[in-house]
């Protein structure tokens, strides 16, 4: 009887291990992936950051805003919007084609949960906004902002609970209608929403936004004027909390993996 020949390993180091990731590692793998797709997709760049950062030079530079410092004005306005294109426009985009493609549905019938999907999809959204936040904090300090110790804490509260809530809007959207009405309706109501917090500006200021406030870039915007000078948005939070709760149910409810 002849002796097996030595492989080289120890016994057991190819023995089948069937045990699924724990939910932290496939929190990380999804985070990850989502992070990478969102970072390289040009269009969401361009609106995440390119648009962005060009109006805030523009409106800081030119004399657009009647204010002996247009930075502080500016740089809220432009926080906002760049948290809507990241939170919300970029969010619905890439979820509805997610779902026309298959993607997403392949994803969940392979044992990822959908909550890991869902908060794999949340990370990315975070880690754009972190780098926008520090591309346009930066610039606005070269610019000349200065924001106290208490207004930047305030400032990074009020812009959690605004990305949260225009988050919840993207995946309502994303995650019901279909990708080309998506495309669509995304860009259209960007645009619209961008139009309506510049209007507000120009028109009365941020601080006195009023029956405004109702929409939901004003509100973000408003609620980042006022927490930069060290004020808490009560009103502001108050109305992006009850965005978030209702449409975050609305996701919830009606929320499909295909199209």
């Amino acid at each position: 009887m002849s002796t097996p020949k030595s492989t080289g390993f120890a016994p057991g180091t190819f023995a089948p291990d069937p045990r699924s990731a724990s939910p932290a590692k496939m929190v990380r793998a999804q985070a990850r992936i989502e992070s990478k797709l969102f970072l390289r997709h040009g269009e969401q760049q361009l609106l995440s950051m390119i648009i962005p950062f060009a109006m805030l030079i523009v409106l800081a530079k030119v004399p657009i805003l009647e204010s002996d410092q247009p930075i502080d004005e500016a740089f809220p306005l432009i926080l906002a919007i760049a948290a809507m294109s990241s939170g919300f426009t970029g969010q619905a985009i890439a979820l509805a084609f997610d779902r026309r493609y298959g993607a997403l549905k392949r994803t969940g019938a392979s044992g990822v949960p959908a909550s890991t999907i869902i908060m794999g999809k949340v990370a990315a959204v975070v880690t754009m906004v972190l780098i926008q936040t520090l591309v346009l904090s930066g610039t606005a300090l070269i610019l000349g902002w200065r924001p106290d110790a208490l207004g930047v804490i305030i400032g990074a509260l009020t812009l959690i609970i605004g990305v949260a809530a225009f988050s919840s809007f993207g995946l309502l959207m994303g995650g019901t209608l279909s990708s080309e009405v998506v495309l669509a309706l995304a860009n259209l109501i960007w645009v619209v929403l961008s139009a309506l917090v510049g209007w507000v500006l120009l028109s009365q200021g941020l601080h006195e936004a009023g029956w405004a406030n109702l929409i939901p870039s004003v509100t973000l915007a408003s609620g980042l004027t006022l927490a930069f000078e060290g004020t808490l948005p009560w009103l502001q939070l108050l109305i992006l909390l009850a965005w978030l709760i209702a449409a975050s149910a609305a996701a919830v409810k009606w929320f499909r993996f295909a199209s």
